[in-house]
């Protein structure tokens, strides 16, 4: 079978916050990309890697095993998805972007060029049950989640998708996810008081972080449940030194006071009046706790002031187990043990709930 590119493949299903250019997909988020079922003996992804010194990577898994973690090289390529299977066997093959959208690098991206298969023919997958969506920081971009507990240098290959707690509640319920998250970024600033780093700022975009300013349709895929896991960084932030805007030498900072947490509070209610404006018939769960639980008071007084406000009774707080040592992964966060934990916990609530 020669290339066919993404549109002429109506029987693949693309994943995540994607951007269609002609006739090619552009991935930007965590755990974005396709999925298929295939009946030939071997498939290939011709694919276009963009990026000045950010490289992307990909991981593939077939009928549910994980099986390749593909870093990509710049320009365009041709990834053997699997080969020498036997001709007629349904195969079910799920490619997915395993690290974030990086405004560090504004040229990384991955654009889905075609498939090219040898005896075989694609066919219908099956509807989702659910539809989630996931809005959170490095916890939610699968950061930490491939490599050694020692290692400390910020790189993508240190992030990934697959032993990641969306991917897995998603998976248990039957669900289609689509992640939205930016590492270091929270509901006031990031983690350096950076008040230019704040994760809702950009949630109506398909990637405006990265310079994708189109308006992100919510209609074309309603989501069932929308988790917020946010609240890290600015927790973070109170600890640290003021932040300089290296344009204006204004001053900002996050303060561990009552105007502070006050500041956070008002921040919890407006991202649920955002995101309840996009999803009006979700469930809203802000699920917080794997790396700390400080500012949990304050995250459910801002979801208190919500419901107060809007009179919104779909709206949830959610305690996720926190990461003991032995479940710390790379980058000092947590690894694949502590977002089991969290996977499990989310799950059984979203299947009591929805």
């Amino acid at each position: 079978m020669a290339d066919l590119s993404f549109s002429e493949l109506p029987l693949v299903r693309t994943l995540g916050r994607t951007a269609l250019d002609g006739r090619a997909v552009t991935l930007w988020h965590t755990g974005s990309g396709f999925v298929c079922r295939f009946t030939g003996s071997e498939l290939w992804l011709r694919v276009a890697a963009e990026f000045t010194q950010i490289e992307p990577w990909l991981s593939v898994e077939l009928n549910g095993a994980w099986l390749q973690r593909i870093p990509l090289p710049r320009g365009e390529s041709r990834v053997c998805l699997f080969r020498g299977t036997t001709p007629g066997a349904v195969k079910q093959v799920r490619v997915l972007k395993e690290c974030q959208a990086m405004p560090e690098d504004p040229a990384h991206r991955v654009r889905l060029l075609g498939l090219g298969g040898k005896e075989g023919e694609f066919l219908p997958l099956p509807p989702p049950k659910y539809r989630l969506e996931f809005i959170g920081d490095s916890l939610t971009s699968g950061e930490g989640l491939a490599g050694a507990q020692s290692e400390t240098d910020w790189l993508p290959m240190f992030f990934s998708a697959v032993p990641h707690y969306a991917r897995m509640t998603a998976d248990a319920l039957g669900a289609e996810y689509r992640i939205f998250s930016q590492s270091g970024w929270g509901l006031c600033s990031g983690w350096d008081n950076d008040p230019r780093h704040v994760v809702m700022n950009y949630y109506t975009t398909v990637c405006g972080q990265c310079g994708d300013n189109t308006a992100y349709d919510f209609g074309a895929w309603p989501a069932d449940a929308v988790i917020l896991n946010l609240g890290t960084n600015d927790s973070g932030a109170m600890a640290r030194a003021v932040w300089h805007d290296p344009a204006t030498g204004q001053p900002f900072r996050q303060e561990d006071t009552p105007a502070g947490h006050a500041r956070v509070a008002a921040a919890v209610a407006r991202a649920l009046r955002t995101v309840r404006r996009c999803n009006p018939q979700a469930l809203l769960v802000w699920a917080y706790g794997m790396m700390d639980d400080e500012l949990r008071p304050t995250i459910e007084a801002g979801i208190r002031q919500y419901r107060a406000e809007a009179g919104d009774t779909r709206v949830f707080f959610l305690p996720l187990p926190a990461a003991v040592p032995a479940d710390m992964g790379a980058l000092e966060h947590p690894g694949p043990a502590c977002h089991r934990q969290a996977a499990e916990v989310l799950t059984a609530f979203l299947r009591e709930h929805l």
